[in-house]
């Protein structure tokens, strides 16, 4: 779809592309269109209101002022009060049912943004960063949505009250009239000379805030790191660089079109200034009464308003038929990874799961896994060993679709996991990770995260299994007990238990252990590995260590070397095999005193 940016200013002028975002946004202005289109039919006497009062200026000051009319001195100002009444309900009435849109149409647009964050493929995470993220997927709605509906009652609301003015100051004086809509039409003509200039300047703008989002969420998630290093002065001068941007963006966009108002401004003064001079002649010579002359100034200074705010809007504008285009960008981005039209359920998992000929890159032409072949049956368990960067973490990524083989196949039970829905294939695998991440909320709510529908007995058995339960029963809630962000309450061992506690929820067929206990001390991997020497019983295990010690009871060792499988087989027979790849790891770490 053709970006708004690229577009001929002429449609910019004929509001064609206003029409066009309408047009994109109308999906989620459908459900409200009752309540929207009420407020657009009550923004049309809003404005058009202006014009009575500048009206009835005539006769006041020709009925009243010269002609001392005391019926009109009284009549007159009543009926300004009643119309003000009217115009300033209608006013409230206006922006309560376009703000009550607008915040409906935010929330819906949230929504499927967030949705669209939810299926998107791992791959996507690697490579966006959590700045971009915010700024795309929650300030991107908000600066559209509102600007949409704050920018479609300011259009209607000014474009009948200057029409309106307008028949106004023709049916005062015709020949005034053209000199003051001259002196405004150059004004607005000036836009046309910023708006180049303002298309970098606002992309400029966005791409820097999304930066300082991210700074600050470094700052928050990453403010141990920041204080154990000393990182505060570093970080500090990184920020005041980034905000140094941000002030000479600012001032640049103030710069190129700071001037515009204050121009315009000017201009129209000197229209005003012609319409004085022609004005005092024409009275002088009874063309026009005084009343025809305050009437026209009264609609004048009136329409003045709206016109000398165009530049400061047209910033306004712009940023949100931006932000609409950026939002349906995203709507727009294809997830690597999803089911096919004709997916079937995965209902267990019986013979075996089977990497045949994989080849694997995240960058194209760079595999991290080349020819791997690897066979595991059920109920066993294999170990990936080998040095970092090998390709243990991917083969297991591999398994349920966190990113997809670049070659060959990930069978499971001789059925290509591709032709699996990714619902049915996740359901029956069960992950901890080295750095499990828990939400806020209670340890009753990150447990039931492996199967919200899991009754208390089930959870119950995942307490004592994953070795929990002496914690919970010394917390006061126990397991309604908030655990924090990110679960920072707790220690490194606790987190690791509840991660597999949620697993046992689970009750998967298939256990991938990802370094599940390399970053614990030795008495908490202690008390973990018994929780996951529970785990792994009567299930399919993948198990990823540094320390062998924990793999020596494995079924099959698997030692990855680059990419590939250099050797497989029991501890006992790896050890055997002189020279080898195992032996070497194992000796580097196990050496024995002579």
């Amino acid at each position: 779809m053709k970006n708004i940016l690229t577009r001929p200013i002429g449609e910019l002028v004929t509001g064609h592309p206003l029409i066009v975002n309408y047009k994109k946004m109308w999906p989620f202005i459908k459900p409200y269109w009752f309540r929207a289109m009420l407020g657009i039919l009550l923004a049309l006497p809003v404005g058009a209101l202006d014009s009575v009062i500048a009206l009835f200026m005539k006769s006041f000051t020709d009925d009243v002022l010269v002609a001392k009319d005391a019926l009109m001195a009284t009549y007159i100002p009543v009926l300004i009060v009643g119309f003000v009444l009217v115009q300033s309900t209608l006013t409230y009435l206006v922006k309560y049912l376009n703000t009550w849109v607008g915040s409906k149409i935010t929330l819906s647009v949230r929504k499927k943004l967030f949705k669209k964050l939810l299926t998107m493929h791992s791959g996507y995470f690697d490579t966006t960063d959590s700045g971009y993220v915010l700024m795309r997927y929650n300030n991107d709605a908000d600066t559209a949505c509102n600007g949409l509906i704050k920018n479609l009652r300011m259009i209607v609301t000014r474009v009948f009250s200057s029409i309106t003015l307008i028949g106004v100051l023709l049916y005062n004086s015709w020949q005034l009239t053209f000199i003051a809509v001259g002196a405004f039409a150059v004004a607005g003509g000036l836009i046309f000379v910023v708006r180049r200039k303002l298309e970098e300047l606002v992309r400029n703008t966005i791409v820097v805030g999304s930066v300082a989002m991210r700074a600050y969420n470094e700052t928050f998630n990453g403010n141990r790191t920041v204080a154990a290093y000393n990182l505060q002065e570093d970080q500090e001068r990184r920020f005041e660089h980034l905000m140094d941007r941000v002030f000479d963006l600012n001032m640049g966009m103030v710069k190129r079109t700071g001037w515009l108002s204050p121009v315009m401004h000017f201009i129209v003064s000197l229209g005003l200034a012609l319409v004085f001079w022609q004005s005092s002649s024409m009275i002088v010579k009874g063309t026009i009464t005084s009343g025809n002359f305050t009437s026209f100034v009264a609609a004048l200074l009136m329409l003045y308003t709206p016109v000398k705010s165009m530049g400061d809007n047209y910033v306004d504008i712009k940023q949100a038929f931006l932000s609409i285009d950026r939002i349906f960008e995203i709507f727009s981005l294809k997830t690597e990874i999803e089911d096919k039209k004709d997916a079937r359920t995965l209902d267990g998992v019986r013979k075996e799961i089977r990497f045949e000929k994989v080849w694997f890159a995240y960058k194209p032409d760079t595999y991290v896994l080349k020819d791997l072949n690897l066979t595991v049956p059920v109920g066993s368990t294999v170990a990936l060993v080998g040095n970092s960067g090998g390709g243990k973490s991917t083969v297991v990524s591999l398994l349920p679709r966190f990113y997809d083989v670049t070659k060959g196949r990930v069978l499971i039970d001789g059925e290509n996991v591709k032709d699996f829905t990714l619902k049915s294939l996740r359901d029956h695998i069960a992950v901890v990770f080295q750095d499990n991440f828990l939400f806020s909320g209670t340890l009753r709510d990150n447990i039931l995260i492996g199967r919200p529908g899991a009754t208390e007995e089930d959870l119950k058995e995942a307490i004592k299994n994953a070795h929990l339960q002496d914690f919970i029963a010394s917390l006061k809630k126990g397991l309604d007990t908030e655990i924090g962000e990110r679960g920072i309450t707790l220690s490194g061992g606790q987190r690791q238990r509840v991660a597999i506690a949620r697993a046992f929820v689970r009750n998967a067929d298939i256990v991938i252990l990802d370094e599940a206990t390399s970053a614990l001390d030795n008495k908490s991997e202690a008390v973990v590995q018994k929780a996951l020497e529970n785990l792994m019983k009567n299930r399919t295990v993948f198990v990823i260590a540094h320390r062998l010690s924990t793999v020596v009871n494995a079924d099959k060792i698997v030692v990855l070397n680059e990419g590939r499988v250099v050797e497989e087989g029991k501890h006992e027979d790896l050890l055997k095999i002189e020279n080898g790849a195992y032996a070497a790891l194992y000796n580097a770490q196990f050496k024995k005193k002579k």
